[in-house]
């Protein structure tokens, strides 16, 4: 497992601060994706990432939610405890491409739930705060239904490892 927290998260406002930055800034990049892929009239692709992006608003309206009564601190982006310039399950926009395939989606997908679960399973590791270990790692675990439905998705789909289609339109670069 990859290391993915910088420092431990001691109290629950700031553990539940973390958590919501991350559904939030998952589902925003879901969405984004979502919107190329439809631009690019890869609508399946866009479907699946909308798709995703919902789990995401679902799961950050569950951590406000959870934070019903507590204050929330200001976290500046650069003070964030995860050890990737990321959110952990934020989908990086360099992996994606506007020919990918289903299958590509979900890898990444899956790849991104790795993460994020990963990043809560440390969390609730390595605080000392019963209340944050409890809330980490009841969101490890949801995450970790997620990732086993993107599993059982992959295998669904039968997804071998694939190559990006050739692009028969690049972009006109100058040089």
């Amino acid at each position: 497992m990859t290391d993915l927290l910088s420092q431990s998260i001691e109290s629950l406002a700031e553990f539940l601060a973390h958590a919501l930055e991350l559904e939030v800034e998952s589902a925003e990049r879901y969405r984004e994706l979502a919107e190329n892929m439809q631009v690019h009239n890869n609508l399946e692709v866009a479907e699946l990432f909308e798709q995703l992006a919902g789990y995401g608003d679902a799961h950050g309206a569950e951590v406000q939610e959870r934070a019903a009564g507590l204050e929330l601190p200001y976290i500046s982006p650069w003070d964030f405890k995860w050890s990737c310039p990321e959110a952990p399950e934020a989908p990086c926009m360099e992996d994606a491409h506007y020919l990918m395939t289903k299958c590509q989606a979900l890898e990444l997908a899956l790849h991104n739930e790795i993460r994020g679960r990963d990043f809560y399973a440390q969390v609730a590791d390595r605080s000392s705060d019963p209340a944050v270990r409890q809330a980490a790692a009841e969101m490890a675990a949801e995450e970790d239904t997620h990732v086993a439905m993107l599993r059982a998705w992959v295998e669904r789909e039968a997804c071998a490892a694939e190559s990006r289609p050739p692009d028969l339109d690049p972009p006109n670069m100058p040089e």
